[in-house]
């Protein structure tokens, strides 16, 4: 390779760092919320993401250190050292080749010897263990892979129902504002009868004190809002934002008419861990059998005392069976065996608790599609009612308890409303998470990047 060459990968080696950073960078903060671009971001960004990565990382390098058993293991070595020691110093003469009869076993004398040695080893058979542990390892991955689909599965429900309760606490203000609004016009009016002598100074303390119920309602609207955004940052990953929502855009989240569980990250989250179990029974059985290497290797001998060298090589094949091992293997794979009964019970418990979700995400969203359709005409009579008795109210036909009454009943039929259709949302948007589909159509899935 040319000078050249070499500096060019070493440049590459030393920036390639500051290439991944740069690569990983934060996703772009959206100057408008919608639901979609919420539940995206939030996948890119959040803590809870970066988290399942790792541990994809951690378990991708645990396959390949399962793997290594499929490798030979090379080892070299140099090694220099200098003796009078009968028996060693007779055995440098010999690997040098400079042996002779005339040399006293006794007292060769002093030599020194230049060693350089290369070997190899294989493990040629071991009853199956290292094919059972890469299985458990990979079968490791793909859980790892699975656990990240079930991080982002729960965040973007989270990120949805978060979206709609800033909007939902929208409009609740937006309903304390109108709700006071109109307190503070009847008030006028029946400040306005008061001076003229047309109503009594009670019925005037009543909407004066309603005014101040609303304005207190209206306090806690805002802060209620203040705080739905606050939540909605934190599941972004975000400290500080601007939290703008595009109440214009529309999105419906479709619902398969078969429902099932099938596709729930969760239960191939568990599929994937009795995977490993049966791989860690697997290899537990393998202590049971022989194990068999295959070695060689190499050495090269110098000496300069006596001057002389020589070289030889050594191959073979060894087999090791372990007759009793203090019941280890027994332990093993009683202890394998449990482990694999308590996952399958546990796959069998979660199978049951995911078709339990299924079915009540199911009457949520039929319950919330049923209560919607009820506040729109508890919205609508009120509105007519909330008209009527303003009217009349000025006009000096009923009572300020009766207007006080009409304009309860009109804001509660709008926060039921406000309610209702977030309801409806967030009761798709739970069933989608049920049935482990994906929060929006063609949105990136774990595994793929965006």
């Amino acid at each position: 390779m040319s000078k050249l060459g070499s500096i060019c990968i070493c440049f590459f080696v030393l920036l390639y760092p500051l290439y991944a950073s740069a690569s990983n960078s934060p996703p772009v903060v959206p100057k408008v919320w919608t639901a979609k671009n919420s539940v995206e971001f939030a996948l890119l960004n959040s803590p809870d993401n970066r988290i399942a990565l790792q541990r994809i990382n951690m378990a991708g390098a645990a396959v390949e250190r399962a793997k290594v058993g499929y490798y030979p293991s090379v080892d070299i070595s140099a090694l220099y050292g200098q003796t009078n020691n009968p028996m060693y110093s007779f055995g440098n003469i010999l690997n040098q080749g400079n042996f002779t009869p005339s040399i006293d076993f006794n007292d060769p004398g002093r030599t020194d010897d230049l060693n350089l040695r290369a070997g190899v080893e294989y493990r040629l058979y071991n009853g199956g263990r290292d094919q059972a542990g890469v299985e458990a390892a990979e079968a490791g991955l793909a859980r790892s892979h699975a656990e990240r689909e079930v991080v982002h599965s729960r965040l973007a429900f989270e990120v949805v129902r978060s979206f709609q309760g800033i909007i939902q606490a929208q409009k609740l203000l937006e309903a304390r504002t109108v709700s006071i609004a109109a307190i503070q016009a009847s008030l006028e009016v029946a400040r306005a009868r008061f001076q003229a002598g047309d109503l009594l100074k009670a019925d005037l303390l009543n909407l004066e004190v309603q005014e101040s119920r609303a304005s207190e309602n209206l306090i806690l609207a805002t802060h209620r809002l203040e705080l739905s955004r606050k939540v909605f940052l934190n599941l972004l990953g975000l400290q500080r934002s601007a939290v703008q929502i595009d109440l214009t855009q529309k999105y419906v989240q479709t619902i398969p008419s078969e429902r099932s569980y099938a596709l729930r990250p969760e239960l191939d989250s568990y599929k994937r861990a009795e995977q490993v179990a049966v791989a860690k029974l697997e290899a537990a059985h393998g202590g049971k059998l022989p194990t068999v290497d295959g070695f060689a290797s190499y050495q090269y001998d110098k000496g300069f005392v006596v001057d002389g060298n020589g070289d030889s090589w050594m191959a073979g094949v060894k087999v090791n069976y372990r007759i009793f091992d203090g019941h280890k293997t027994s332990a093993d794979i009683a202890q394998a065996m449990a482990e694999l009964s308590t996952v399958r019970a546990q796959l069998e418990k979660i199978e049951l608790a995911m078709d339990l979700e299924v079915k009540q995400a199911d009457l949520n969203y039929h319950q919330a599609v049923q209560r919607l359709e009820v506040t729109n005409k508890m919205v609508e009579q009120a509105e007519e009612s909330a008209r009527l008795s303003r009217t009349r109210f000025r006009e000096g036909v009923i009572l300020s308890s009766d207007l006080i009454d009409v304009e309860m009943r009109l804001t509660d039929a709008l926060v039921r409303q406000s309610v209702a259709s977030a309801s409806i949302s967030v009761a798709s948007a739970d069933l989608r998470r049920a049935m482990g589909l994906p929060q929006f159509e063609g949105m990136f899935k774990e595994g793929e990047s965006k």
